[in-house]
């Protein structure tokens, strides 16, 4: 039962990324023909890398866990809000939704949807999704070391990046 729930789960995250993935080539290549610049693409590949591994090492951990979390209920209600927050995210910016951080010269900051309340809320919904979906299936390791290293790239590189493509927006040079 928890080997087919990992599988499940693994190829609904996979197919989620890959199709996020390609909406943001999408979205990139039309934001690029309207004269976007380019923020921190220098750390880019980093995400990947936390991803892969954080997919890697829950499946892993989780199989070699064999067992449900005792309050997976709770997890699984985490990862589904978190979802919730993503997918608003995506669809409140549109367009202009990229894993990427592009500013297209004029266009000011959306402040629709989730950007009303929060200046990151994509963040939020991947640091939740980063530590429940590996809670849900016993992998406490991996949902730390995920979390501390997502905290350590947004913290100090992604956030950093992003603010410095906002502030652009507000006061082109």
């Amino acid at each position: 039962m928890v080997a087919g729930a990992i599988a499940s789960m693994a190829a609904i995250i996979a197919g989620q990324r890959l199709g996020e993935l390609l909406l943001a080539q999408s979205n990139r290549r039309r934001a690029l023909a309207c004269g976007a610049r380019e923020y921190g693409a220098n750390h880019y590949r980093l995400f990947f890398i936390l991803h892969g591994s954080w997919l890697a090492g829950w499946v892993l951990e989780g199989q070699a866990a064999g067992a449900l979390s005792a309050v997976w209920p709770v997890w699984l209600s985490l990862f589904a809000g978190a979802q919730l927050l993503r997918y608003w995210c995506i669809i409140s910016l549109g367009r202009c939704w990229n894993t990427r951080i592009l500013v297209i010269p004029g266009q000011p900051y959306s402040r629709r949807g989730p950007y009303r309340y929060f200046r990151h809320p994509n963040y939020l919904a991947v640091a939740i999704e980063l530590a429940a979906v590996p809670l849900l299936f016993g992998a406490v390791w991996t949902a730390a070391a995920a979390t501390l290293c997502n905290a350590a790239l947004l913290l100090f590189i992604r956030i950093p990046a992003e603010e410095r493509a906002l502030n652009h927006m507000e006061n082109p040079r």
